[in-house]
């Protein structure tokens, strides 16, 4: 008869392979248990009320990268583009909010004005540069450095034009809400709910609409969306203008609490944006969004143990040890919007 100790011993390495290929299967669920084990360690070796104040700035931080990735991600789900000027975008948003101050707006029509101002940019661009640059059948290398130029272009243009200074973006930073110890910025609060609830809208939009469903089919494949009816253009060109109004919010909801828009607000936050759509899994909205929260709390944990002018490198961090584990992202798929 056999030893029940060997069988057992036998059947160890099938469990732990087991769990091991159950958690690549539900990735949030692995993100969130790797979380809280960290969080506990964080909470136990450097204090909870420190840890909780972390938390509180790695959702607000998560906030901003979601919101840019999501955008960011769009654009690459359904047209195969990585956008390089997005940074930029974000950065022309913030300035939007300025110039509607500037105007004698009141501040939540300034931050309208901005939003709408980054989308009708991004659709000047697709009608202006990439529609007939695609049409013309570039390779992917052509692609990339078209969009490395616009970036350059815009960031330098947008200098130019802004100055070098720091312009006030008009919120009052002062003020803030107390939860026991722990401590908000109420400009902070109000644009973290705002972010969230863009977030939330988005993901609807792409689950539950008509609108959404024809966006997850061109990132399938435009040919096939093409042979069902689906006016290709017009997503294309909502899909830019998505892109380009939460790319706006982003840079806007970023200045806000801040209290100053900097001319280099863009490039400060496309390293993390650009970590979170990697690490959510390419092409993926869910995942970029699910990416964003967790490049914000690892950065803002991270301050915790070391000096907080390493964030981003933490970020990047990040993104490798996702890659090793889960080269896909996350959510697993490297083609599509869907989550």
């Amino acid at each position: 008869m056999s030893d029940p100790a060997l069988l057992d011993a036998g059947a160890r390495p099938g469990r732990l392979a087991a769990t091991t290929a159950g958690l690549r299967r539900r990735p949030l669920l692995g993100f969130a248990l790797g979380a809280v084990a960290i969080a506990l360690l964080l909470g136990a070796l450097e204090g909870w009320r420190e840890l909780g104040q972390a938390t509180i700035n790695g959702i607000v931080a998560g906030n901003y990268f979601a919101l840019g990735a999501v955008g960011l991600t769009l654009i690459f789900g359904v047209l195969r583009l990585v956008n390089f000027a997005h940074g930029e975008f974000l950065t022309f948003g913030a300035y939007m909010l300025v110039a509607g101050n500037a105007l004698g707006l009141p501040l939540l029509a300034s931050a309208v004005f901005g939003v709408l101002a980054t989308a009708a940019l991004g659709l000047l661009l697709e009608v202006g540069l990439w529609r007939p640059v695609r049409r013309k059948r570039v390779g992917e290398l052509q692609l990339l450095l078209l969009a490395l130029g616009l970036a350059f272009f815009m960031r330098n243009a947008i200098a130019f034009v802004a100055g070098p200074e720091d312009r006030r973006a008009g919120a009052n930073v002062t003020a803030g809400v107390h939860v026991g110890d722990l401590r908000i910025g109420r400009t902070e609060l109000i644009v973290t709910l705002v972010g969230i609830c863009a977030i939330v809208a988005v993901a609807v939009v792409l689950r539950s609409t008509s609108l959404g469903r024809q966006t997850r089919a061109l990132a399938d494949s435009i040919q096939l969306a093409e042979t069902t009816g689906i006016d290709t253009d017009r997503i294309v060109l909502i899909t830019w203008a998505t892109s380009g109004g939460l790319a706006g919010l982003a840079g806007i909801l970023y200045a806000l609490p801040a209290g100053t828009v900097q001319p280099n607000l863009g490039f400060g936050l496309i390293l993390s944006i650009f970590a979170a759509v990697v690490v959510g899994g390419i092409g993926n909205a869910y995942g970029a969004l699910a990416g964003g929260l967790l490049i914000g709390l690892a950065q803002e944990w991270s301050t915790l143990v070391i000096d907080p002018a390493m964030k981003v490198a933490v970020g990047f961090a990040v993104l490798i040890a996702t890659l090793l584990v889960r080269p896909q992202g996350l959510f697993g798929r490297a083609r599509g919007v869907e989550g």
